[in-house]
């Protein structure tokens, strides 16, 4: 699985709004996934998103989305085939850690991304790619850092491709680093950026 990670912040740089009006929250409430429309229309995503907000995650989940790109919203291998004979399909999740509602440091953030990814990057599925970026987060009176995660995942046509997302977001959520802070080294923001 192809997979990266970088860092998104200020400027016109989105931010992750947590607690939003419409959140689901179901680390309380697993029993409302229903209520996530994409996760009722995609059982893999229900599943990754009981999965992320299990009692044995370091995460929980503020927003989600499943959609068809149009070219140039996804990049790497899978973004040649957008608008070509093959369908591709993506989700986003915005990630949060359990333990203070936000990464206080973006290179708290930045450091758990890059242990999932090295997880991630020896899986076996080549139409498939995740994206990970950190980006400022508020959540409630915890102002910090959180992770956008986008998956994309490619196929021959729309039945093909779904099958492809939904092996991504079973190796994205069985590849989640065991801890929200590893203590390996981390470059500098500007080598992290290529500044």
């Amino acid at each position: 699985m192809e997979a990266d990670w970088e860092v998104e912040m200020g400027g016109e740089a989105p931010i992750i709004d947590a607690l939003w009006p419409g959140l689901v929250d179901l680390r309380r409430h697993p029993e409302r996934i229903a209520e996530v429309a994409e996760a009722a229309a995609f059982e893999p995503l229900a599943v990754l998103l009981q999965r992320l907000n299990g009692p044995g995650s370091p995460l929980w989940t503020a927003k989600c989305d499943l959609w068809e790109p149009e070219p140039g919203e996804v990049s790497g291998p899978v973004a040649a085939r957008v608008g070509g004979t093959h369908t591709v399909l993506a989700s986003y999740i915005d990630l949060l850690p359990r333990r203070g509602q936000a990464f206080a440091e973006w290179r708290e953030a930045a450091r758990f991304c890059q242990e999932w990814v090295a997880r991630l990057t020896p899986v076996p599925l080549a139409s498939c790619r995740a994206e990970l970026i950190v980006r400022q987060a508020i959540a409630g009176e915890a102002d910090g850092f959180g992770v956008t995660a986008y998956i994309s995942a490619e196929g021959t046509d729309r039945q093909a491709a779904a099958h492809a997302l939904g092996a991504a977001l079973a190796a994205f959520v069985f590849a989640i680093p065991p801890a929200v802070a590893p203590e390996e080294p981390i470059q500098s923001y500007n080598e992290t950026v290529g500044e």
